[in-house]
């Protein structure tokens, strides 16, 4: 097992791996910005490292002060969180070559897996169900012709991209050129690489992924699926676990070929499988995230397990011991919440003083966060304030239990999403299971009009 953890990220997810170390006896290294000197995770982690100023580029995705934080420190292993580096084959790649611990899968299968054709590809090859797609684009004209051949509409989306960067919605051949213009531009600038594709857009469709973790011992589990569908610009609002309309005989025939997909292509770590599901509930493969998710803790919920502990211990290459249920047996339902600092209205980040901070509690209620009362959400980073997750044993009770804490959330001083998430939640297709990736969007239009 390690003996000490560098955490290369900041908030939350910081602390989140800090507490699974702390339990696992695992001294943890917290890096940090000049921002982020006051930062909780700064405070709980066992020793800290300023890493640059404020900008991003300079500090979390520096890799060489990284590194060197790692080296001065006798860190023997590196946790990436999510976002900033997490998905980073250059880095892993570093971390590997400097003889250091990398708590996510291998750099080699990364790569398989996080270049978005590859992994197409891989998934074609194991029978996961695919949308008509294309090859690498070449240029605008090559999109336009590609565009007509799958059919409109068809999503634009970046060769090595994520978080809702890099796509666009295209309808017509008229709007391919500008479409591929704009999001070669916002690709290269976010990942460095101005590659795209394209595949057949589905209107309404639900957001399903499904939870694998796997081991160097050749264990492989798949821990149930997750619902995503309530998102805003292509980015997640609401998880919950199970997916209300999932059949058993769907999860059981899905968590079979990705569990196959998983072992043979030898990933080891946490791994989160996301697809698309049509109005006649078939799924279509969309993407691999090779990391722990920010919704990781609805699936903590509903299996027991601690995910972030698990993915440490496969990492150090330690035989996991979880029992092996197919398809997975959850134990009730539970919903996270991710509360924003920003505009409910214009989703324009709102960062400034938390006058006052009092976050909800009682049973079946857990809050992730890394903000507290005084505290000054800096401009540079992810609005993520806190995630509430209710558990219990039904989804109605959690969407109650939910419903209550978010009254309970008291953020002064800042613009939070809060007030949305109780509209969303008090929506009827929300309380029936029938919510899209459209849902907030139209919620947003009524609310305009």
């Amino acid at each position: 097992m390690f003996k000490k953890v560098l955490i290369a990220n900041r908030g939350e997810i910081a602390i989140r791996v800090i507490r699974a170390c702390r339990e696992l006896g695992i001294a943890t290294v917290a890096v940090h910005s000049e921002a982020d000197a006051g930062a909780l995770h700064v405070r709980f982690a066992d020793e800290a490292v300023c890493i640059g100023p404020p900008p991003s580029t300079q500090s979390y995705l520096n890799i060489p002060a990284l590194i060197s934080a790692a080296e001065i420190t006798a860190a023997d292993a590196i946790h990436p969180g999510y976002g900033f580096l997490s998905e980073s084959v250059e880095f892993a790649r570093i971390v590997e070559g400097c003889k250091l611990g990398f708590i996510g899968p291998k750099s080699d299968v990364m790569a398989l897996w996080g270049d978005k054709l590859r992994a197409r590809e891989t998934a074609k090859r194991f029978n996961l169900p695919l949308l008509v797609g294309s090859e690498a684009l070449r240029d605008a004209d090559h999109a336009e012709s590609e565009a007509a051949r799958v059919g409109f509409p068809v999503m634009i989306k970046a060769r090595g991209g994520g978080g809702g960067r890099g796509m666009r919605v295209v309808r017509t051949r008229e709007e391919v050129r500008r479409a591929f213009e704009s999001a070669t531009a916002e690709s290269m600038s976010a990942f460095k690489n101005p590659e795209l594709y394209l595949e057949r857009f589905i209107e309404r469709p639900r957001h399903i992924e499904f939870q694998a973790l796997a081991d160097s011992h050749g264990q492989v589990w798949t821990l149930g699926e997750r619902e995503c569908s309530l998102q805003r610009r292509n980015q997640k609002l609401v998880e919950e676990a199970p997916s209300p309309n999932m059949t058993d005989e769907l999860r059981a025939e899905m968590a079979e070929r990705i569990r196959e997909a998983v072992r043979e292509t030898g990933y080891t770590s946490l791994g989160t499988l996301e697809f698309l599901m049509d109005d006649d509930g078939k799924l279509y493969f969309m993407e691999m995230n090779t990391r722990v998710q920010v919704e990781h803790p609805v699936t903590e919920m509903t299996t027991g397990l601690d995910l972030v502990v698990e993915q440490i211990r496969a990492a150090a290459g330690e035989k996991l011991d979880i029992p092996d249920t197919r398809p997975w047996r959850f134990r009730g339902a539970a919903i996270e919440c991710r509360i924003l600092a920003e505009d409910p209205v214009t989703f324009a980040p709102w960062p400034g003083r938390i006058t006052e901070y009092h976050p909800p509690g009682g049973i079946g209620i857990r809050v992730d966060s890394g903000v507290f009362g005084g505290w000054t959400v800096p401009s540079q980073y992810d609005s993520l304030l806190a995630k509430i997750i209710a558990h219990a044993p039904t989804r109605e009770h959690a969407l109650r239990r939910m419903r209550r804490a978010l009254d309970e959330f008291i953020i002064g001083g800042i613009r939070t999403n809060i007030d949305l998430h109780k509209r969303l939640l008090d929506l009827p297709e929300v309380r029936e299971g029938r919510m899209t990736t459209r849902t907030v969007e139209q919620l947003m239009a009524k609310g305009r009009s």
